[in-house]
């Protein structure tokens, strides 16, 4: 599966399957909660916020790709992603694009 943030795969047509999109919610527990908030007093990275983030965005692209294979795509074309705080200390994290089928260009 491609996954790109382009409108087109070099060397291929694209034909329009669908819109698609993974998403996940996730927080963190209490004890890194607590030292995030800590640590966001004297200044520098949230570790544990960072590392949440990454996780989340990655099963959200986990998601993404699962959905555009069941409707039988080849890619997933102008890829984006977007975060919001859905509750004190969680955050969603969503993906989404164009799932494509492609050809070659002869």
């Amino acid at each position: 599966m491609i996954l790109t943030t382009t409108e087109t795969v070099p060397g291929y047509t694209a034909t329009v399957v669908g819109i698609v999109y993974g998403n996940t919610v996730r927080s963190k527990n209490i004890g890194k909660d607590i030292m995030s908030g800590l640590k966001s007093i004297v200044g520098g990275e949230l570790e544990a916020y960072t590392e949440m983030l990454t996780e989340a965005r990655l099963e959200a692209i986990n998601r993404m790709e699962n959905a555009a294979k069941k409707m039988g795509a080849d890619a997933v074309v102008n890829v984006r992603f977007t975060t919001s705080q859905t509750a004190p200390g969680a955050a969603e994290l969503l993906a989404y694009g164009t799932a494509v089928t492609l050809a070659p260009v002869t």
